[in-house]
């Protein structure tokens, strides 16, 4: 009998070690699948952040450009308001005769005054675009009238009726001109044609 509870036990503990070997493989197996679900949450985790930081550095980089531009384009709505002063004293310098006599301190005033006033436009980097002599270019001039002219190239610029402006190098203003045309080929006569 003693040896039917020794193989009773001896059973048991069998069954009790197949029972850990089972557990301890189930339990391998729900580890290495739970390890394997760890690994993909931390690798999401990871592609997040990284994308998180990617965007963080994209808004930080936009408001320094916005920032940027706000400060390299404050004056714009100003410089567009002084705009028609300068035209005024370049219109009354051209109106006036330099050889009166009479004017000639007021001329040489208004002058002085527009040279100042140039000064500091360029100093705010407001540069005037008259393009005179060059070629006809739409993004930098509106083209008032076209003229026929031998003396210029077809598509250049003839006369300015008033100047343009660049503010930073963006056009704040185009230059009003007039644009060269081929002269028209006369028309054989009748009498040419026979």
């Amino acid at each position: 009998m003693k040896e039917d509870g020794m193989a009773d036990e001896q059973n048991l503990d069998n069954q009790n070690a197949d029972n850990l070997d089972e557990q301890a493989s189930v339990g391998s197996e729900d580890l290495g699948s739970r390890v394997q679900v760890l690994e993909e949450q931390l690798a999401a985790a990871q592609d997040q952040a990284l994308r998180v930081a990617a965007e963080m550095q994209n808004l930080r980089r936009r408001a320094e450009q916005d920032i940027e531009k706000a400060h390299k384009f404050a004056l714009e709505k100003f410089a567009n308001d002084l705009l028609p002063v300068m035209d005024s004293l370049e219109r009354g310098l051209e109106l006036s005769d330099p050889n009166d006599e009479s004017i000639r301190p007021m001329r040489e005033g208004v002058e002085l005054t527009l040279k100042l006033f140039a000064d500091v436009l360029a100093r705010h980097q407001l540069v005037a675009v008259s393009p005179v002599g060059e070629p006809f270019n739409p993004e930098h001039h509106q083209a008032m009238a076209m003229e026929e002219s031998i003396h210029a190239e077809p598509g250049s610029v003839l006369k300015v009726f008033q100047k343009g402006y660049l503010l930073s190098g963006r056009l704040l203003r185009p230059a009003m001109v007039v644009v060269s045309k081929a002269p028209a080929q006369p028309q054989p006569s009748i009498d040419e044609q026979a």
